[in-house]
Protein backbone atom coordinates (compact mmCIF):
# COMPACT_ATOMS: atom_id res chain seq x y z
CA UNK A 1 0.00 0.00 0.00
CA UNK A 2 1.12 3.55 -1.44
CA UNK A 3 -1.61 5.89 -0.03
CA UNK A 4 -4.74 5.00 1.72
CA UNK A 5 -6.66 5.71 -0.88
CA UNK A 6 -6.02 2.55 -2.02
CA UNK A 7 -8.25 0.63 0.28
CA UNK A 8 -11.27 3.50 0.90
CA UNK A 9 -12.27 2.94 -2.63
CA UNK A 10 -16.02 2.31 -3.08
CA UNK A 11 -16.11 2.23 1.07
CA UNK A 12 -19.56 3.94 2.30
CA UNK A 13 -18.71 2.85 6.36
CA UNK A 14 -15.43 2.93 7.98
CA UNK A 15 -14.35 2.52 11.39
CA UNK A 16 -10.31 3.34 13.15
CA UNK A 17 -9.85 1.32 16.25
CA UNK A 18 -6.68 1.81 18.24
CA UNK A 19 -4.94 -0.65 21.37
CA UNK A 20 -6.14 -1.10 24.84
CA UNK A 21 -4.70 1.69 26.87
CA UNK A 22 -3.80 4.00 24.13
CA UNK A 23 -1.01 5.97 24.64
CA UNK A 24 -0.05 9.16 22.65
CA UNK A 25 1.03 7.78 18.98
CA UNK A 26 -2.25 5.51 19.36
CA UNK A 27 -3.91 8.73 19.66
CA UNK A 28 -2.19 10.75 17.58
CA UNK A 29 -2.14 8.26 14.64
CA UNK A 30 -5.85 7.27 15.32
CA UNK A 31 -7.15 10.87 15.39
CA UNK A 32 -4.96 11.92 12.48
CA UNK A 33 -6.20 9.28 9.80
CA UNK A 34 -10.12 9.69 11.20
CA UNK A 35 -9.79 13.49 10.37
CA UNK A 36 -7.75 13.04 6.93
CA UNK A 37 -10.40 10.49 6.17
CA UNK A 38 -12.92 13.23 7.17
CA UNK A 39 -11.94 15.68 5.15
CA UNK A 40 -11.08 14.70 1.93
CA UNK A 41 -13.23 11.07 2.04
CA UNK A 42 -16.71 12.80 2.85
CA UNK A 43 -18.91 10.26 1.52
CA UNK A 44 -17.18 7.84 3.89
CA UNK A 45 -19.41 7.67 7.19
CA UNK A 46 -16.01 7.44 9.82
CA UNK A 47 -16.23 6.15 13.52
CA UNK A 48 -13.49 6.51 16.01
CA UNK A 49 -12.94 3.63 18.14
CA UNK A 50 -10.56 4.02 21.30
CA UNK A 51 -10.62 2.34 24.79
CA UNK A 52 -10.15 5.90 26.93
CA UNK A 53 -10.46 9.65 26.05
CA UNK A 54 -7.60 10.54 27.92
CA UNK A 55 -7.85 14.51 28.56
CA UNK A 56 -4.36 15.24 28.12
CA UNK A 57 -5.51 14.96 24.58
CA UNK A 58 -8.14 16.80 24.67
CA UNK A 59 -6.60 19.66 22.00
CA UNK A 60 -6.77 17.50 19.35
CA UNK A 61 -9.79 17.57 16.41
CA UNK A 62 -12.19 15.05 16.62
CA UNK A 63 -11.24 14.25 20.19
CA UNK A 64 -15.05 14.34 21.30
CA UNK A 65 -15.92 12.11 18.49
CA UNK A 66 -14.79 9.52 20.16
CA UNK A 67 -16.78 6.09 21.07
CA UNK A 68 -15.69 4.11 23.60
CA UNK A 69 -17.92 1.36 23.18
CA UNK A 70 -18.77 -0.26 20.42
CA UNK A 71 -21.57 -0.08 18.01
CA UNK A 72 -24.33 -2.80 18.47
CA UNK A 73 -25.31 -4.61 15.43
CA UNK A 74 -23.16 -1.95 13.39
CA UNK A 75 -21.21 -4.28 10.22
CA UNK A 76 -18.59 -1.95 8.40
CA UNK A 77 -17.36 -1.94 5.25
CA UNK A 78 -13.78 -1.46 6.58
CA UNK A 79 -11.90 -1.51 9.97
CA UNK A 80 -8.31 -0.03 10.14
CA UNK A 81 -6.39 -0.29 13.01
CA UNK A 82 -4.09 2.35 13.86
CA UNK A 83 -0.75 1.36 16.18
CA UNK A 84 -2.13 -2.11 17.07
CA UNK A 85 0.74 -4.96 17.38
CA UNK A 86 -1.78 -7.74 17.58
CA UNK A 87 -5.80 -9.15 17.00
CA UNK A 88 -6.05 -9.48 20.95
CA UNK A 89 -4.65 -5.63 21.44
CA UNK A 90 -7.72 -4.68 19.82
CA UNK A 91 -9.72 -2.20 22.01
CA UNK A 92 -13.54 -1.51 21.80
CA UNK A 93 -13.89 -2.46 18.35
CA UNK A 94 -12.50 -6.26 18.20
CA UNK A 95 -15.76 -7.53 17.29
CA UNK A 96 -16.40 -4.78 14.59
CA UNK A 97 -12.79 -6.06 13.25
CA UNK A 98 -14.13 -9.56 12.78
CA UNK A 99 -17.20 -9.15 11.07
CA UNK A 100 -15.75 -6.01 8.93
CA UNK A 101 -15.70 -6.70 4.82
CA UNK A 102 -12.08 -5.57 4.69
CA UNK A 103 -9.57 -4.53 7.62
CA UNK A 104 -6.16 -3.17 7.16
CA UNK A 105 -3.75 -2.54 10.00
CA UNK A 106 -0.91 0.37 9.64
CA UNK A 107 1.43 -0.84 12.35
CA UNK A 108 5.21 -0.31 13.45
CA UNK A 109 5.60 -2.87 16.00
CA UNK A 110 8.49 -5.00 14.95
CA UNK A 111 6.37 -7.71 16.45
CA UNK A 112 3.70 -7.85 14.31
CA UNK A 113 3.22 -10.56 11.96
CA UNK A 114 0.34 -9.28 10.37
CA UNK A 115 -3.52 -9.80 11.12
CA UNK A 116 -5.55 -7.84 8.90
CA UNK A 117 -6.52 -8.26 5.24
CA UNK A 118 -3.77 -5.57 4.32
CA UNK A 119 -0.80 -4.74 6.76
CA UNK A 120 1.59 -1.58 6.07
CA UNK A 121 3.69 -2.58 9.13
CA UNK A 122 7.21 -0.91 9.11
CA UNK A 123 9.21 -1.73 12.08
CA UNK A 124 11.91 0.07 11.26
CA UNK A 125 9.71 3.68 11.64
CA UNK A 126 9.84 4.82 14.99
CA UNK A 127 5.93 5.85 15.32
CA UNK A 128 2.70 4.42 13.79
CA UNK A 129 2.15 8.70 13.16
CA UNK A 130 4.91 8.38 11.18
CA UNK A 131 4.57 5.56 9.39
CA UNK A 132 0.78 7.16 8.89
CA UNK A 133 2.42 10.63 7.52
CA UNK A 134 3.87 8.20 4.39
CA UNK A 135 0.11 7.25 3.23
CA UNK A 136 -1.38 10.28 2.92
CA UNK A 137 -0.90 12.90 0.70
CA UNK A 138 1.35 15.97 1.98
CA UNK A 139 -0.76 18.62 0.35
CA UNK A 140 -3.61 17.65 1.72
CA UNK A 141 -2.72 17.54 5.82
CA UNK A 142 -4.48 20.32 7.40
CA UNK A 143 -3.48 21.54 10.47
CA UNK A 144 -5.89 19.49 12.86
CA UNK A 145 -4.55 16.21 11.11
CA UNK A 146 -0.59 17.50 11.34
CA UNK A 147 -1.60 18.34 14.77
CA UNK A 148 -2.25 14.39 15.68
CA UNK A 149 0.36 13.50 13.68
CA UNK A 150 2.94 15.65 15.27
CA UNK A 151 1.55 14.45 18.90
CA UNK A 152 2.15 10.54 18.39
CA UNK A 153 5.57 10.90 16.95
CA UNK A 154 7.12 12.78 20.21
CA UNK A 155 5.06 10.80 22.41
CA UNK A 156 6.43 7.65 20.67
CA UNK A 157 10.50 9.13 20.23
CA UNK A 158 11.12 10.82 23.42
CA UNK A 159 10.63 14.23 21.69
CA UNK A 160 12.77 13.10 19.16
CA UNK A 161 15.60 12.08 21.67
CA UNK A 162 14.97 8.22 21.46
CA UNK A 163 17.60 6.09 18.63
CA UNK A 164 13.90 5.20 16.59
CA UNK A 165 14.44 9.04 15.63
CA UNK A 166 15.87 9.04 12.28
CA UNK A 167 16.61 11.65 9.61
CA UNK A 168 13.29 11.47 8.03
CA UNK A 169 11.79 11.77 11.64
CA UNK A 170 12.94 15.03 11.34
CA UNK A 171 12.25 15.84 8.41
CA UNK A 172 8.90 14.92 8.70
CA UNK A 173 8.45 16.30 11.76
CA UNK A 174 9.27 19.80 9.84
CA UNK A 175 7.10 19.21 7.43
CA UNK A 176 4.15 18.83 9.91
CA UNK A 177 5.36 22.70 12.20
CA UNK A 178 4.50 24.25 8.80
CA UNK A 179 1.20 24.35 9.02
CA UNK A 180 1.51 26.52 12.03
CA UNK A 181 -0.20 24.24 15.58
CA UNK A 182 1.44 25.18 18.96
CA UNK A 183 4.34 22.51 19.08
CA UNK A 184 5.83 24.09 22.07
CA UNK A 185 2.18 23.64 24.38
CA UNK A 186 1.94 19.59 22.80
CA UNK A 187 5.46 18.67 24.02
CA UNK A 188 5.04 20.65 27.38
CA UNK A 189 1.09 19.82 28.50
CA UNK A 190 1.00 16.12 26.69
CA UNK A 191 4.57 14.83 26.95
CA UNK A 192 6.35 16.57 30.06
CA UNK A 193 3.54 18.35 32.39
CA UNK A 194 2.49 16.07 35.54
CA UNK A 195 -0.30 16.56 38.03
CA UNK A 196 1.18 16.16 41.77
CA UNK A 197 -0.20 12.81 42.24
CA UNK A 198 2.42 11.73 39.33
CA UNK A 199 5.11 13.89 40.97
CA UNK A 200 4.36 11.89 44.44
CA UNK A 201 4.09 8.70 43.34
CA UNK A 202 7.37 8.77 40.92
CA UNK A 203 9.12 9.97 44.06
CA UNK A 204 8.29 7.08 45.68
CA UNK A 205 9.45 4.81 42.94
CA UNK A 206 12.39 6.40 42.67
CA UNK A 207 13.11 6.61 46.12
CA UNK A 208 13.03 2.61 46.65
CA UNK A 209 14.26 1.73 43.04
CA UNK A 210 16.92 -1.28 43.26
CA UNK A 211 19.80 -2.02 41.08
CA UNK A 212 20.43 -5.65 39.65
CA UNK A 213 22.87 -7.43 37.59
CA UNK A 214 25.98 -5.03 39.24
CA UNK A 215 24.35 -1.65 38.09
CA UNK A 216 23.31 -2.51 34.71
CA UNK A 217 19.35 -3.05 35.15
CA UNK A 218 17.19 -0.66 37.69
CA UNK A 219 13.73 -1.59 38.45
CA UNK A 220 11.24 0.36 40.46
CA UNK A 221 7.64 -1.73 41.81
CA UNK A 222 4.55 -0.39 42.94
CA UNK A 223 2.20 -3.07 44.39
CA UNK A 224 -1.47 -3.20 44.54
CA UNK A 225 -2.10 -1.31 47.72
CA UNK A 226 0.63 1.21 47.02
CA UNK A 227 -1.79 2.17 43.87
CA UNK A 228 -5.10 2.01 46.10
CA UNK A 229 -2.76 4.21 48.62
CA UNK A 230 -2.33 6.76 45.76
CA UNK A 231 -5.92 5.96 44.52
CA UNK A 232 -3.42 5.47 41.35
CA UNK A 233 -4.42 4.31 37.38
CA UNK A 234 -1.69 2.73 34.81
CA UNK A 235 -1.95 6.54 33.26
CA UNK A 236 -0.15 8.15 36.71
CA UNK A 237 2.77 5.86 36.36
CA UNK A 238 3.60 7.51 32.72
CA UNK A 239 7.48 8.37 32.60
CA UNK A 240 8.45 6.73 35.56
CA UNK A 241 10.24 3.77 33.75
CA UNK A 242 11.67 6.34 31.21
CA UNK A 243 12.96 8.19 34.23
CA UNK A 244 15.01 5.00 35.64
CA UNK A 245 16.19 4.43 31.81
CA UNK A 246 18.24 7.65 32.64
CA UNK A 247 20.35 6.42 35.32
CA UNK A 248 24.09 7.08 34.93
CA UNK A 249 25.37 2.90 33.94
CA UNK A 250 22.43 1.22 33.10
CA UNK A 251 21.61 -1.00 30.13
CA UNK A 252 17.76 -1.50 30.92
CA UNK A 253 15.04 0.00 33.37
CA UNK A 254 11.97 -1.88 34.68
CA UNK A 255 8.98 -0.87 36.28
CA UNK A 256 6.44 -3.03 37.79
CA UNK A 257 3.04 -2.35 38.75
CA UNK A 258 0.47 -5.24 40.15
CA UNK A 259 -2.72 -5.08 38.53
CA UNK A 260 -4.11 -8.21 40.93
CA UNK A 261 -2.75 -10.47 43.80
CA UNK A 262 0.74 -11.40 42.23
CA UNK A 263 -0.07 -10.39 38.72
CA UNK A 264 2.22 -7.40 37.76
CA UNK A 265 2.12 -5.69 34.46
CA UNK A 266 6.06 -4.66 33.23
CA UNK A 267 7.37 -1.70 31.28
CA UNK A 268 10.75 -2.71 30.00
CA UNK A 269 13.16 0.50 28.47
CA UNK A 270 16.42 -0.38 26.60
CA UNK A 271 19.37 2.33 27.43
CA UNK A 272 21.72 0.78 25.20
CA UNK A 273 21.87 -2.08 22.78
CA UNK A 274 19.62 -4.35 24.92
CA UNK A 275 16.74 -5.56 23.42
CA UNK A 276 14.00 -5.27 25.77
CA UNK A 277 11.43 -6.46 22.70
CA UNK A 278 13.11 -9.75 22.90
CA UNK A 279 12.82 -9.62 26.46
CA UNK A 280 8.99 -9.22 26.72
CA UNK A 281 8.25 -11.68 23.88
CA UNK A 282 9.82 -14.29 25.69
CA UNK A 283 7.23 -13.69 28.54
CA UNK A 284 4.52 -13.59 26.26
CA UNK A 285 4.63 -9.93 25.35
CA UNK A 286 6.05 -7.57 22.72
CA UNK A 287 7.17 -4.04 21.84
CA UNK A 288 9.93 -2.31 20.35
CA UNK A 289 13.46 -3.23 20.55
CA UNK A 290 14.21 -0.11 22.75
CA UNK A 291 10.46 0.09 24.65
CA UNK A 292 8.27 -3.31 25.24
CA UNK A 293 5.86 -4.61 27.90
CA UNK A 294 4.83 -7.75 29.19
CA UNK A 295 2.33 -9.65 32.18
CA UNK A 296 3.83 -11.82 34.82
CA UNK A 297 2.63 -13.47 37.49
CA UNK A 298 4.91 -13.72 40.74
CA UNK A 299 5.87 -12.06 43.75
CA UNK A 300 8.26 -8.66 42.92
CA UNK A 301 11.32 -10.74 43.29
CA UNK A 302 10.01 -13.43 40.98
CA UNK A 303 8.94 -11.60 38.53
CA UNK A 304 12.44 -9.49 38.47
CA UNK A 305 14.42 -12.08 39.18
CA UNK A 306 12.80 -13.94 35.83
CA UNK A 307 13.45 -10.70 33.99
CA UNK A 308 16.81 -10.69 35.15
CA UNK A 309 17.75 -14.04 33.95
CA UNK A 310 16.76 -13.11 29.92
CA UNK A 311 18.32 -9.97 30.60
CA UNK A 312 21.40 -11.60 31.53
CA UNK A 313 21.78 -13.96 28.52
CA UNK A 314 21.81 -10.75 26.16
CA UNK A 315 24.09 -9.15 28.39
CA UNK A 316 27.04 -12.04 28.01
CA UNK A 317 26.53 -12.10 24.21
CA UNK A 318 27.69 -8.89 23.65
CA UNK A 319 30.20 -9.76 26.32
CA UNK A 320 29.46 -7.07 29.44
CA UNK A 321 30.74 -8.61 32.15
CA UNK A 322 28.71 -9.46 35.11
CA UNK A 323 28.58 -11.21 38.71
CA UNK A 324 26.51 -14.21 38.29
CA UNK A 325 26.67 -14.78 41.66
Amino acid sequence: MNNIAEVLGGIRTAAIAGHVKPDGDCFGSCIGLYLYIRQWFPQIDTDLYLEDRRPVFSYLGGFDEICTEPSDGKIYDLVITCDVSSHDRIAVADQLFDTAGKTVCIDHHVSNTGFADVNHICGSIGSCSEVLYGLMEPEKITKPVAEALYTGMIHDTGVFQYTNTSPDTMRIAGELMKTGFDFNRIINESFYQKTYLQNQIMGRVLAESIMLLDGRVIAGYLKKRDMEFYRAVPADLEGIVSQLRLTKGVEASVLLYEQETLKFKVSLRSAGKLDVGRVAQYFGGGGHTKAAGCTMQGTVYDVLNNLSLQILVQLDEFGTEVNHE
